[in-house]
């Protein structure tokens, strides 16, 4: 037996028309040619889907179980269908994030907030457990967007300018490295560092200060969230390197102080690695638009 959409089209609307004539007419052909489909679809079924001498026609027992398997097919169908026109009119799809920058989540979620409001259709998504194998995540198409410090050279991969920022040390403000004009790395010997849960080659500390200076901190600690590293460095329990535009935005109380990262200070850029076929879907034009601006507001700040 061979059912096509159109059966199941066929079925639903004599059930809901009640009759041949009304059903032929809400489906804009004739009542003869609906005649000859219902007759073509019972021969390949070998039993009568409709009980005639019923009025209004009624279904069979046969033609129950197809209305039945219409109305679960034909609404998936129906969704597939306004989903491919969305994907065709740009105003649906997907957009799952990677972030390799641990602290940019303060940032990206008032980004993601703004976004859904103009995007509702647009299936947002934040994927931490590809935070380390983020870029090879890209071109597999796992994640649409990675925010990242760190550009490559990856076929078909666009990174994107967002935003300039300082690497700043954050010690309290009775410590005694507070009362240096700025920090260096053999600064750091005998501390404990407080950073986010990430590898080392992902923070900026290490990678554009103590690795090549090859300085080991004392002990190293490690904080899920932004505030709690604000608070503990406040308290003395150890000092910290954070983006400058997060101390700014996450302030906790005024019992720590930030200082320069050497004399001329670090300076790093944020990207975001988009998909090159994809950057001309409306939606991720829309989101790298509101990145720069929030960027924008944050360098204000």
């Amino acid at each position: 037996m061979h059912i096509e959409f159109r059966h199941l089209r066929t079925i639903q609307a004599i059930h809901e028309a009640g009759g041949l004539a009304r059903a032929a007419e809400t489906m804009n052909i004739t009542q003869s040619a609906l005649s000859h489909q219902v007759k073509g679809l019972e021969d390949q079924a070998g039993v009568e889907l409709f009980v005639r001498r019923s009025k209004p026609l009624k279904l069979s027992p046969a033609g129950l179980r197809l209305l039945k398997l219409a109305q679960q097919v034909l609404p998936q169908l129906e969704a597939a269908q306004a989903e491919f026109m969305g994907l065709r009119a740009g105003s649906t799809g997907r957009m799952h994030i990677a972030i390799e920058c641990h602290a940019c989540f303060e940032w990206l979620f008032p980004v993601l907030e703004q976004f859904r409001k103009s995007w509702p259709d647009v299936d947002v998504d934040i994927r931490p457990g590809l935070a380390f194998d983020a870029l090879p995540a890209l071109l597999r198409e796992e994640v649409d967007l990675v925010v990242s410090s760190d550009p490559e050279e990856l076929p078909g991969v666009k990174f994107v300018e967002l935003f300039d920022y300082k690497a700043v040390f954050v010690a309290s403000s009775t410590h005694p490295l507070a009362q240096k004009p700025f920090v260096e790395a053999a600064d750091f010997r005998g501390e404990t560092l407080i950073t986010y849960p990430v590898e080392r080659t992902r923070l900026d500390v290490f990678s554009q200060l103590l690795i090549p200076a090859k300085v080991e901190p004392l002990a190293i600690r490690q904080v899920e969230l932004t505030a709690v590293i604000l608070l503990l460095v406040a308290s003395n329990r150890g000092v910290s390197v954070l983006p400058d535009w997060v101390v700014r935005e996450v302030k906790y109380s005024n019992d720590y102080v930030t200082r320069p990262l050497t004399e001329n200070g670090i300076t790093r850029r944020l990207y975001a690695a988009v998909r090159e076929d994809d950057l001309e879907k409306p939606f991720m034009t829309k989101l790298l638009g509101l990145a720069g601006e929030e960027a924008r507001k944050l360098q204000r700040a």
